[in-house]
C-alpha cells in the first residue's frame, strides 16, 4: 500500500485531505497534532512514505515535528502545509528536512500531483537501494554511494535528505556542467512539478551547508549567475 499520514489541526481541512487521498488509492493515517503524530510515526518510522504535515499548530509544530521525522527516517516524503504568503515557513521548513510545501488554500489536483511526485521518488529511491550493484563515484574528498544512496566526505558520512541525494547525484553525474534551475527541478522534482522553482535555491543553500568546509565561500557547489549551479570536479 501507499501509506500516508496526515498531521492537521483544522478538521475541515484534514477531512478534505484525508478523502483525496483515498480516494487515489492511498492508505491514510491523519491526526490532529504533533504530539499525535510523533506517537503514530514513532511506532514504525518506516511505515508510512509520505507525511503531509501542517506547520501551525498548537502544541509542538510543524516544525519541531519534521526536524524529529527527519532524525528517524532519511527517506520519508516529508511535505509541508504553509499559509499563503508565509514565505519564510516555507524556506524554514526546507531548510530543516522537508521535500516540499503546499500552500493553502490548495485543490485536489496540486494535493494528489505533489504526494503523487514524493512518492514516485521514495519509491524509486527504495527500488535503487535494493539494487545487487553496488557503484561508486568519487569527487574530491566526496563518495557518492548509488546502492545506499549515501554520500561520505573523508570517510564521514553526511546526513542528507533524498532531495539533497538526488540533487548531488545529478552534479556528481554532470560534473564541471552548468545545470540550469529548471533542469534540476525537472530532473528531481519531476516535470509535472506545481511549486515554486526556488525551493531548488534553498536545497542548495541546504546542501552548500553540509558540504563545504565555508557554506559562503562554495568550492564545489557553485553558482552560475542567472541560470543555475555547477559541481566543480576536483
Amino acid at each position: 500500500m501507499k501509506c500516508v499520514l496526515v498531521v492537521e489541526d483544522e478538521d475541515v481541512i484534514r477531512d478534505f485531505e484525508v478523502i483525496n487521498l483515498k480516494r487515489s488509492g492511498y492508505e491514510v493515517v491523519d491526526v490532529s497534532n504533533g504530539e499525535e503524530a510523533m506517537q503514530v510515526f514513532d511506532r514504525n518510522p518506516f511505515y508510512f512514505d509520505v507525511v503531509l504535515l501542517d506547520v501551525m499548530m498548537p502544541g509542538m509544530d510543524g516544525f519541531e515535528v519534521c526536524r524529529r521525522m527527519r532524525e528517524k527516517n532519511a527517506s520519508v516524503g516529508i511535505i509541508m502545509l504553509t499559509a499563503k504568503g508565509q514565505e519564510m515557513d516555507k524556506v524554514n521548513g526546507l531548510m530543516i528536512g522537508a521535500d516540499d510545501y503546499v500552500t493553502k488554500p490548495f485543490s485536489p489536483s496540486e494535493l494528489i500531483a505533489r504526494v503523487d511526485a514524493i512518492h514516485r521518488r521514495v519509491t524509486m529511491a527504495a527500488e535503487k537501494v535494493q539494487a545487487p550493484v553496488i557503484s561508486e563515484l568519487k569527487s574530491g574528498p566526496f563518495t557518492l554511494n548509488t546502492k545506499s544512496r549515501t554520500v561520505s566526505k573523508n570517510g564521514q558520512i553526511l546526513e542528507l535528505t533524498q532531495v539533497e541525494y538526488q540533487i548531488l547525484e545529478y552534479f556528481f553525474n554532470n560534473p564541471n556542467t552548468a545545470l540550469g534551475r529548471q533542469d534540476i527541478l525537472n530532473k528531481v522534482w519531476g516535470e509535472g512539478y506545481f511549486g515554486d522553482i526556488k525551493i531548488v535555491d534553498v536545497n542548495i543553500r541546504r546542501l552548500r551547508m553540509k558540504l563545504e568546509d565555508v557554506p559562503s565561500e562554495p568550492q564545489y557547489l557553485l553558482t552560475v549567475w542567472g541560470f543555475g549551479y555547477k559541481w566543480v570536479q576536483k
